[in-house]
This record gives C-alpha cells, sequence and structure tokens, in this order.
C-alpha cells in the first residue's frame, strides 16, 4: 500500500509544515557519513547555525538521530546516578514528565508544582530553595505544549545556578521562536528538536551542553547505564571525526535547508512574527466566544483554548479537519478532551496560514452552533 499524502494543513504544536525546498534537500544524493570528511564539515556547520538559535558560543551544540524525547532521556541518563537528588519544576505536563525519566535512573526527585496556567514564579522558586538547594541538577519546560505556557527561564536558570544546581531546560517547542540565551542565563543542557519551529521533519534531537554539564557527565562515579543515551560518546565526536552510529545524512541536510529558511530573516523578525501571530490567535479565539485555557505567559509558537459551550473539543477538531481540511491538536493528560490547540510555530507562524486557520474555524464553530 503507498502512503497517501494528507489533504489537510497543518496547524499543530508540531511537527509543522515542511517547505518544499526542505523537502527537496532531503532527497539530495549523499555519501558515506562514517567516511566523508566533507559530511564532518557540513555538520559542524549546521551545528554553528543552530548555535544562533542556542544564543552560545561556549556550550558544543550536537544533532543526535532520534525524535526530540532522545535529548531529554539523554540529558536524563548522563547526569544522573543513583541517590542524585533532582529538582523537577513543573507547571503542565511535560514539566512533570521528566519526574520519570529521572527516576528510570536511580535519581530522587522532589517536585516543585506550579499553578498550569500561569508561568513558573521566579520569587516562588527562590523562597523554596532558601529551605532546599542541594540538588544535583532541575529540569524546566520552557513551552509546555499541552498548555502553551512560556516559562521565563532565564531568571530561573540564573538563580538556578547561583544555588551550584546544574540547569536541563526542553525548549524543544519554543527554540527558534523565542529569543534563548544558553550563555547569558547559564543553561547547562538544552534540548530541541527538528520538527518544531525549524519546521524540518520529526527524527532530529538537538541540544547544547555547557562545560559545568560535561564536568559532571566526566566524573561519574558509575557508568552510563545507556549506549543510545550516553553524552559523553558526543563530546569528542567532530574532532576524532568518528560518531557513535551511522548519522541520518538526509535528515541533517534538509536541516540545514530549514535553518536556511529561517535565518534569511533577522532572528528578532522571526520572534516578531511568532509573536504576532499568537496575538491574532488570541484575538480571534476571543471573538468567536472560545475561553483561553492560560491566565498569563501564553506562548508565541502555540495557543491553547476551550471550545465554545456546547461543542466539544473532539467535534471541532474532527470538523475543521474534514470540512475545512485544517488539522488542529487536542491535549494531553488531565487536558485531553477539553482542550484544543493551535500550533504557530515555524512556517506556520505566517499571516496568511494563521489567518486562514482562524477564518475557518469561526466558520466551524457557526457550523457547529446551528
Amino acid at each position: 500500500m503507498l502512503f497517501k499524502s494528507p489533504e489537510y494543513l497543518m496547524m499543530t504544536a508540531g511537527p509543522t509544515t515542511v517547505n518544499g525546498n526542505v523537502l527537496h534537500s532531503r532527497s539530495k544524493v549523499f555519501g558515506n557519513p562514517d567516511l566523508d570528511m566533507d559530511f564532518f564539515a557540513y555538520y559542524k556547520f549546521v551545528c554553528y547555525k543552530l548555535s544562533q538559535f542556542f544564543g552560545t558560543e561556549k556550550a558544543k551544540v550536537l544533532i543526535m538521530s532520534g525524535e526530540g524525547m532522545l535529548g531529554l532521556d539523554s540529558a536524563c541518563a548522563s547526569l544522573t546516578e543513583k541517590g542524585d537528588r533532582v529538582l523537577v519544576i513543573s507547571n503542565g505536563v511535560f514539566g512533570e514528565g521528566f519526574k520519570d525519566l529521572i527516576e528510570i535512573y536511580g535519581g530522587e526527585v522532589t517536585e516543585f508544582k506550579s499553578d498550569w496556567k500561569k508561568g513558573i514564579d521566579v520569587n516562588s522558586l527562590e523562597k523554596f530553595l532558601e529551605t532546599d538547594s542541594n540538588f544535583k541538577f532541575a529540569t524546566i519546560v520552557h513551552c509546555d505544549t499541552p498548555s502553551g505556557i512560556l516559562n521565563d527561564v532565564g531568571p530561573i536558570c540564573k538563580l538556578l545556578k547561583s544555588k551550584g544546581i546544574l540547569t536541563v531546560v526542553d525548549t524543544v517547542a519554543a527554540l527558534g521562536g523565542v529569543d534563548f540565551r544558553v550563555d547569558d542565563w547559564g543553561v547547562d543542557i538544552a534540548l530541541a528538536a527538528s520538527q518544531k519551529v525549524f519546521s524540518a521533519a520529526p527524527g532530529l534531537t538537538i541540544l547544547s551542553v555547557s562545560n559545568d554539564a560535561w564536568t559532571a557527565i566526566d566524573n561519574r562515579a558509575t557508568p552510563i547505564p545507556s549506549f543510545y543515551c550516553n553524552l559523553s560518546l558526543w563530546k569528542n565526536c567532530e574532532e576524532e571525526k568518528l560518531f557513535p552510529y551511522t548519522m541520518p545524512v538526509s535528515d541533517i541536510i534538509s536541516l540545514g535547508t530549514a535553518l536556511d529558511n529561517l535565518l534569511s530573516e533577522t532572528l528578532y523578525r522571526v520572534f516578531d512574527r511568532h509573536i504576532e501571530a499568537r496575538d491574532y490567535c488570541i484575538q480571534e479565539l476571543q471573538s468567536f466566544g472560545c475561553k483561553l485555557y492560560l491566565e498569563n505567559d501564553f506562548s508565541p509558537t502555540a495557543t491553547a483554548f476551550l471550545p465554545p459551550d456546547g461543542i466539544t473539543a473532539k467535534e471541532l477538531i474532527d470538523h475543521m479537519k474534514n470540512k475545512y481540511k485544517i488539522l488542529l491538536a487536542g491535549s494531553y493528560g488531565p487536558l485531553q478532551g477539553k482542550v484544543i490547540r493551535i500550533g504557530h510555530m515555524g512556517e506556520n507562524a505566517r499571516a496568511d496560514r494563521v489567518r486562514f486557520t482562524l477564518e475557518s474555524l469561526g466558520k466551524a464553530i457557526k457550523d457547529l452552533t446551528k
């Protein structure tokens, strides 16, 4: 059976729509990535492009073969040893999910939980740390997409570093669409992926690793209990011209093209474009009588809302796909079946796509309230 290309506009919170030139890049002839020195040079060049989005000149940027969850798992596997105390800062589904990843490797988790409808309050966190700051590292999600919240991770990471706590930030759904500063904020491991703002195909984990993180990894008392998630194998891969496994050349070539698409604009124009998409989305949703899920800290990359009274989330999502050929997303965990999400990230944070989506949504709501 041949794969049938979808006949809808994908306005989900990742994966996002992939441009034609990115798709074309995936079809280019390539050589042997284990032996071809030109590929090592290209890999290093793509990592340099990514460093501009991470806001770093100091941290090492890596591209690994595996969807974004590989990065989260690799960070936890490489930093956590049995008995390590780890702080999980959470105000959403994915924030809480770090707990499971850490406990798999024997870490002892303390959770700092916050209201899911608001961003993490750095002052509350500071008060918490005054009584207990003995943690090896802390995790936080930059944009927790099930609710569309954006946490102000800069002051949070600075606070954690001042306490001697390593910082792990999941910025999978934000990097590229929001200003990020690894060096200025003291982010030790920042995690991203190809299929969100970068608008490439799913399949690549992207991350930056600081010198402090490398020191912690190098000085473990016990071996990292994984091969595929072992970051230590990546520390000198460019210099030694030896990757831990054969790299997905087509994916990396196409990611390079996707990055060029974004870098053809100034970074701050990209950030402004995402803010404009979010603000328009919020304005139109409110005009339709839809209630926003969040109270504040709305992400420029995804917006979560509740359908009007009398319409279920599933009905509206199905109607949008079947009649208007636009795919929106539901949510996860406690928000499943209640919240609908519009992804306006990367190539989908374009005025024409966002406007078309919201105009169609307004029509769909009218259809279902007749």
